[in-house]
């Protein structure tokens, strides 16, 4: 096994007032040469919106664009037709494909705290697609619930991508196993609360670990713990 330990101290940081960004790997200011994506994932911010602010209207394409609200209320619009709410425990993921463009603002009373993760594509150019859904932590507890994956149904949201996304909300003393299968994956973990030990190296609330060339993680939690595993090919 191999394993890279990314700690929140650690990450990058772009404050302009109404919007915090935390950047684990390199994004717009925060360009790190160690640290320019791991496997096929190429963004992971932990962002935080202030009330009022938000993101005016803009184009993307060809990248798998996901979104998942920890906290507050985002409204959604974009050149698809789709103008919707999203709030916390829900899930959201564009697929750019040949482009769109939209935009997002806290439409609540306190801040929104959202993680934003850009996938590469399977395929370049496909018609752009929406989707979201909701994943109250109730109905999660003590189970890995996958959210985003690369096959269709009623249940996840899917992109095109060999990817899936799985979020845990576990209790104090419980612990995940999670499968890798397939030699060309890896896995990223963050954690967002709580206290967990991956594969036997300790993680604390916005620490995250890379982890590659082994078949299984398994995932301590020796606190009440919430976790996003994102399991990505290592290349094309």
């Amino acid at each position: 096994m191999h394993h890279r330990i990314i700690r929140a101290a650690d990450r990058g940081l772009k404050d302009i007032g109404w919007l915090q960004s935390n950047f684990s790997l390199s994004f717009s200011s925060y360009q790190n040469p160690e640290r320019t994506g791991f496997g096929l994932l190429r963004v992971f911010n932990d962002d935080f919106v202030q009330p009022g602010g938000g993101f005016g209207l803009h184009a993307h394409a060809n990248m798998e664009i996901i979104s998942v609200l920890l906290a507050g209320r985002m409204n959604h619009k974009d050149s698809l037709g789709y103008a919707e709410e999203v709030s916390t425990d829900s899930v959201q993921i564009m697929s750019a494909g040949s482009g769109l463009r939209h935009e997002e603002h806290n439409i609540g009373d306190d801040a929104v705290n959202f993680l934003q993760i850009w996938i590469e594509p399977k395929l370049q150019n496909v018609t752009p697609r929406y989707q979201k859904r909701s994943f109250p932590a109730e109905k999660r507890r003590n189970q890995l619930t996958t959210i985003v994956s690369n096959e269709e149904g009623t249940a996840h949201c899917w992109i095109n991508q060999n990817a899936r996304l799985s979020l845990g909300y576990f209790e104090a003393g419980q612990t995940a196993s999670y499968a890798l299968p397939p030699p060309n994956k890896c896995i990223f973990v963050f954690l967002m609360s709580g206290s967990i030990v991956v594969n036997g190296q300790p993680l604390e609330p916005r620490d995250s670990i890379g982890l590659w060339n082994t078949d299984a993680v398994t995932v301590k939690c020796t606190a009440e713990s919430h976790f996003l595993l994102v399991e990505v090919p290592i290349n094309h």
